[in-house]
């Protein structure tokens, strides 16, 4: 049990990693294609993890007690969470300039880079906390939290992060960051989700009454990066419109879909 909770919290951090990784093996940039297919993936594979692996066994570990006001639990911890990432977005300036700074057009460039960073850094808290949650459960011996369940939810959040990992390295080595550099700035960037996994795993025996709200409040958090950062870059607007990232989006949804039910 030991070495299988250590793993699934590491899955997620490999993820990134092997993303980040990218930076050694491709030369360019990512292409406006590419990073539009990589963010609807992800967001399809988010979306499903939140529907599969966090509302659906929310619900269910509280329907023999409260029956068809089941979704209660469901509704309040998503609320919540949609509600602690804009908390989130507004106390902390991830999308934000110094109006000090010049900004010419690698100025520029590096700004967005960093913003990335940062809201990639925001939205893996949520992403480790499911996680944490997850193997809570396990530990708890909640029979709708089984062991296969959560090591899928965390290798549903592996898949969507290796295109995060890449969206971040591959464009700091175009800024004229060394390689290692890169590398380093992306995997540190995944490293806050094994950190918030244990912090909930430690914290479990004061959340397990609680773990259907904090299950659905990983959901809803999650939720809000799919719609806020993941399907604005997926899509775009204007003459960057694609229909890419619907595409991906579909197959990322039912990759984790297909992971979740036949494995879960």
């Amino acid at each position: 049990m030991n070495r299988d909770l250590i793993i699934g919290i590491l899955i997620p951090f490999l993820g990134t990693s092997l993303g980040s990784a990218m930076v050694y093996l491709m030369k360019n940039e990512l292409s406006h294609k590419l990073q539009k297919s990589l963010s609807g993936f992800a967001a399809g594979v988010m979306v499903a993890a939140s529907i599969w692996s966090l509302l659906i066994p929310a619900m269910d570990m509280v329907e023999k007690d409260m029956g068809r006001m089941a979704w209660i639990p469901a509704v309040v911890g998503f609320g919540v969470g949609i509600a602690f990432l804009l908390f989130l977005d507004s106390v902390i300036p991830h999308q934000h300039v110094d109006s000090d700074v010049a900004e010419g057009p690698k100025n520029e460039s590096l700004r967005k880079t960093t913003m990335m960073v940062l809201a990639v850094v925001i939205h893996n808290i949520p992403e480790g906390m499911a996680v944490g949650v997850a193997f809570a459960g396990v530990i708890a011996g909640n029979t709708e939290m089984t062991m296969a369940a959560a090591l899928v939810l965390s290798i549903g959040i592996a898949i969507q992060n290796f295109p995060e990992g890449a969206i971040i390295s591959m464009p700091l080595k175009s800024q004229g960051i060394g390689k290692n550099k890169s590398f380093i700035m992306g995997v540190l960037s995944g490293a806050v989700e094994p950190i918030a996994a244990i912090i909930t795993i430690l914290l479990s025996q004061i959340m397990i009454p609680i773990l259907p709200y904090l299950l659905s409040f990983a959901a809803g958090a999650m939720i809000y990066v799919v719609v806020e950062e993941l399907i604005p870059e997926a899509t775009g607007e204007g003459e960057d419109h694609s229909n890419l990232g619907v595409i991906w989006f579909s197959v990322g949804f039912a990759v984790m879909m297909i992971l979740d039910v036949a494995l879960g």
